[in-house]
């Protein structure tokens, strides 16, 4: 039996100490782990330094990165294992889409791709 593609998000807060170099490493190295296990990225937005909600291990800004990733189900598995073994990870969060949600996350990049053309 093959196992159909599903569309995820993961959105990743890395620890706010990170050089930039560090968070750009870092986010290839999650990207890159999912195409070689099968799986395709679809958008990946690196959302920079933002303010928490609430105090993660006393530090209250983090760094966010939203990567969208068609994959099969067997994949989240194994990110989840590398995501809960790297320090640099305050929180992460993978979410499956359903078409609805598919729809919006293009209308979004596309809505957001015009604000940028146009400034």
């Amino acid at each position: 039996m093959a196992t159909e593609n599903q569309s995820y998000e993961l959105m990743v807060i890395f620890t706010p100490v990170l050089a930039e170099e560090d968070y750009k490493a870092a986010q290839k190295k999650f990207a890159d782990f999912v195409t070689e296990n099968g799986g395709s990225i679809v958008h990946q937005e690196a959302w920079g330094l933002r303010s928490l909600a609430y105090p993660i291990n006393k530090k209250t800004t983090g760094l966010y990165w939203l990567i969208e990733y068609k994959a099969a189900t067997d994949v989240n598995a194994k990110l989840e294992i590398q995501m809960n073994r790297d320090e640099n990870i305050m929180r992460h969060m993978i979410t499956r889409l359903d078409k609805y949600a598919a729809e919006y996350s293009v209308r979004r990049r596309n809505k957001t791709a015009e604000v940028e053309t146009a400034s």
